[in-house]
């Protein structure tokens, strides 16, 4: 009977599915792929509300409502609506079938063969425009206003379905009796059931098979059978009628709350998406931004490096006066800053090509048999005029027996030149540097570098371990750096797989600890054990070892051992040296390739 409503609708073809949330929005988009903008079909009616008018629900498929959830879900309820209807399409014809069974007991059986035949027509032409209405198509998209008519038409149809069940059953009352009331009454709560779940999404759709079917049965039942015994099944019949329309309302509550759900789960997914979305595209902003650096700083490099040499040399031919002195001697002074600005220059950009191959990944390590001490105790030496001007003094503790470590000495000088630097710089005259080089817990090695400076505060860590980042001290007294000593070391150790760590409070000084991991120690094979060579001293070298024995060295006649500053102690340390040397370069394995 909807058939006979819904064909005055206007004859379109649309996708009712294209209010729905996008199918393909829990699928990763393809790299590269910007992000669509979503379909919006009702931007192109004068009436249609906005997209970013606030007063539509963000992210909701249908966009129809300005809150509430049945105008936000309307289309939503109607495709569940139009799903349901279609799949008891069967059991509705069943149900007609076995009516007309029983019709055929008290009823002609033409009339009953064209209630059914027209029922049955109904239920067919029901069929496909439910199907119109789920079939996606891009051609139209109904506005607010054409689902609105939808809607009506479903109301109609149902109940005018429900108004032909209830005259056919009235019919089957009226020429039956009282026996055929009670049946009646079956069908009546059969239909009733059976439509409670399908029509509860759309309200009034509850209403049509229901309210006709009783009013029918009621009337009918009053004008042809006064008796007892109908009255009380007509009153329960009313009553489980009422129970249905609030079940259903339960039933509809149900569905919008199970839709609003689904609806927030969408929105997240789709802002989840979007997230990915943007960071992949950051990363790759990022990856771009960092390859130009890369070149920028390759090309700037030759190009600054080039002239830079140039300067260096000059400069230095020029302080040196190697051509001759200067005849005013002010120019000498302007070489040396000339010279020094020309080196505090390609330091800075020795500095930040390492950090930017650190970054990159480019900077590879070159491993050979490395004691740590050493390489601390020289970079100390380099330092040790600095600090003795300014009155600085340096405490070396180191743990005895160290084995050497597999690791790359010129980085390991660098991270120990940077650190000792640091302490130097910021250590005010007269404070002490202390520096201690041993065993972790754990088998590996550490060196930690601590001074009695001013300390840095909790808040400006990020700042100093950042690229080009410098503390507020350093500003203040415009001390000299870059700020890319500490992201230096910590890159070199990390490359190391070790930790670097900076422990520091304000006016109690700062401790930078290196640790390298065990894996790294080399194994410290026992050296054995060396007999002291004894030598035999002559008390005269007669003769030349050289040439002929009987002939007499007058260069060497009256000369001992001991004016060789050679005497059998000093002969057996230089022997014991020479051994140990070449006993520890053989345990060390090959230096790897770079």
């Amino acid at each position: 009977m909807s058939a006979i409503v819904a064909n005055s609708l206007r004859e379109r073809p649309f996708a009712a599915n294209h209010f729905a949330a996008p199918q393909d929005e829990g699928k990763p988009r393809q790299e590269g792929s910007e992000p669509k903008q979503a379909d919006e079909p009702y931007a192109s009616k004068p009436d249609a509300p906005s997209i970013a008018d606030p007063g539509i629900r963000s992210g909701s498929p249908t966009g129809l409502g300005s809150g509430s959830g049945e105008q936000t879900f309307a289309l939503e309820l109607a495709q569940t609506y139009a799903r349901k209807r279609l799949a008891s399409l069967p059991l509705l014809a069943g149900l007609d079938c076995l009516l007309a069974a029983v019709g055929l007991a008290w009823l002609d059986g033409a009339l009953v063969a064209g209630w059914l035949g027209f029922n049955l027509l109904g239920l067919t032409l029901v069929y496909h425009l439910l199907t119109r209405f789920l079939t996606p198509s891009d051609v139209h998209c109904p506005t607010p206003s054409e689902l609105k008519t939808w809607q009506t038409g479903f109301v109609l149809g149902e109940g005018l379905h429900g108004l032909v069940w209830g005259l056919f059953i009235g019919l089957i009352v009226e020429a039956g009796g009282e026996p055929a009331l009670t049946i009646g009454l079956v069908f009546a709560l059969a239909i009733g059931a059976t439509n409670l779940r399908l029509t509860a999404p759309i309200p009034a759709c509850v209403f049509g098979p229901l309210l006709p079917m009783a009013t029918a049965i009621a009337i009918i039942s009053r004008l042809t059978i006064v008796s007892q015994q109908a009255m009380p099944l007509a009153g329960l019949a009313s009553a489980v009628l009422l129970y249905f329309l609030v079940t259903a309302q339960k039933i509809r509550a149900g569905v919008l709350e199970k839709l609003t759900i689904q609806n927030e789960k969408d929105e997240l997914i789709t802002e989840l998406e979007q997230a990915r979305v943007n960071s992949d595209l950051a990363r790759r902003r990022a990856e771009e931004a960092n390859l130009a650096k890369s070149r920028f700083l390759a090309t700037m490099s030759h190009e600054l490096r080039t002239p830079l040499n140039a300067i260096l040399g000059f400069s230095e031919v020029m302080k040196g006066e190697l051509f001759g002195a200067h005849v005013i001697s002010s120019y000498k002074d302007y070489s040396n800053d000339i010279h020094a600005s020309g080196q505090h220059l390609l330091t800075l950009i020795n500095e930040i090509l390492d950090l930017s191959r650190i970054e990159a990944g480019h900077l590879e390590l070159r491993d050979d048999c490395v004691a740590l001490a050493h390489v601390v105790d020289d970079c100390r030496h380099l330092l040790a005029l600095k600090a003795k001007k300014r009155g600085l003094t340096i405490e070396e503790h180191v743990e005895p027996d160290l084995p050497r470590l597999r690791a790359d000495e010129r980085a390991l000088r660098q991270v120990a030149l940077n650190l000792l630097t640091n302490a130097v710089k910021f250590t005010p005259p007269g404070g002490w540097i202390k520096i201690k080089i041993g065993w972790t817990a754990n088998g590996g090695q550490y060196v930690s570098i601590h001074d009695s400076g001013p300390g840095i505060p909790e808040e400006e860590m990020p700042i100093v371990m950042s690229s080009f980042g410098r503390g507020t001290l350093a500003q203040k007294n415009a001390l000299e750096g870059s700020g890319l000593g500490l992201p230096i070391v910590k890159g070199l150790v990390d490359l190391h797989n070790g930790t670097f760590s900076l422990k520091s409070r304000l006016h109690e000084g700062t401790e930078a600890i290196v640790v390298l991991p065990a894996e790294r120690v080399l194994a410290a094979n026992a050296a054995p054990s060396v007999v002291p060579l004894t030598v035999s001293t002559p008390t005269r070298l007669a003769t030349e070892s050289i040439g002929d024995a009987s002939t007499p060295n007058p260069s060497l006649d009256g000369l001992t051992l001991n004016d060789f500053a050679l005497d059998k102690q000093a002969l057996n340390d230089l022997v014991l040296d020479h051994f140990n040397r070449d006993h520890l370069d053989r345990a060390c394995p090959p230096r790897s390739a770079a």
